[in-house]
């Protein structure tokens, strides 16, 4: 469990949390594919913003996994408290491609 869990939160308010992101992606991802909702549509300044959102999310986890492997060496690859920021990289790839999605040029 300390391999997923990096103790910023306390638990009771971390899942809740992640299970409102999770609700969200499922929510957004299903009005893209339906293509409807406000995401669906092109949204040029709003891709824009998401994509540059989520290239500096995914660097201050690139740069929280630096520290954390200066200051812990024997955390490295995938020891305690690495696995949660794969997991925000992998957030921010969600984000990014959703981003690609709504600003994307063709108004279908």
């Amino acid at each position: 469990m300390a391999e997923w869990y990096s103790g910023l939160l306390p638990y009771p308010l971390l899942l809740p949390i992640q299970v409102v992101i999770l609700l969200a992606q499922a929510k957004i991802s299903t009005d893209v594919f339906r293509r409807t909702g406000w995401l669906a549509r092109r949204h040029s300044r709003a891709g824009r913003a998401l994509r540059w959102l989520s290239i500096l999310y995914f660097s201050g986890m690139a740069l929280r996994y630096a520290i954390t492997m200066a200051w812990y060496p024997e955390r490295r690859w995938l020891g305690t408290g690495t696995i949660p920021i794969v997991f925000h990289w992998v957030l921010a790839a969600y984000l990014y491609t959703l981003g690609r999605y709504v600003g994307r040029r063709d108004a279908r």
